[in-house]
């Protein structure tokens, strides 16, 4: 879609480059195509097809846009899921690394190094 919409903007801008150009040299060239002078309907139908050209260089345009801004906002939900899946892995690893510190002051205090007191008579 965006070498149509590449292709649609140089068309318009090769329209209106060339009608500027037949417009301006009218004089000169004007025997060239069998128009003998200029009248308003040439004039019109000029500018309905510039404007049907620009109207479709528009659309593809926008077309093109919308299809970059789905595939941003596809793009931002992905890092948001891969964010919160980090944070989730994240917040595991420090629950088993505290379990695993609690565990091992629970198991130290079992195997103390006091001997039990003896009683000499």
């Amino acid at each position: 879609m965006r070498q149509i919409n590449k292709i649609a903007h140089l068309l318009v801008l090769l329209f209106f480059g060339i009608s500027l150009v037949f417009f301006l040299s009218f004089n000169g060239i004007k025997g060239l195509f069998g128009i003998e002078e200029l009248n308003s309907t040439l004039v019109v139908y000029f500018l309905l097809i510039g404007l049907i050209l620009f109207l479709i260089a528009f659309g593809t345009g926008k077309m093109v846009r919308n299809g970059l801004e789905e595939e941003i906002s596809k793009k931002e939900a992905e890092k948001k899921e891969l964010k919160a899946t980090l944070y989730d892995l994240e917040k595991g690893i420090k629950l088993t690394n505290l379990e695993r510190k609690i565990d091992q002051k629970d198991e130290g205090k079992e195997t103390s190094t006091i001997r039990p007191r003896q009683n000499f008579k």
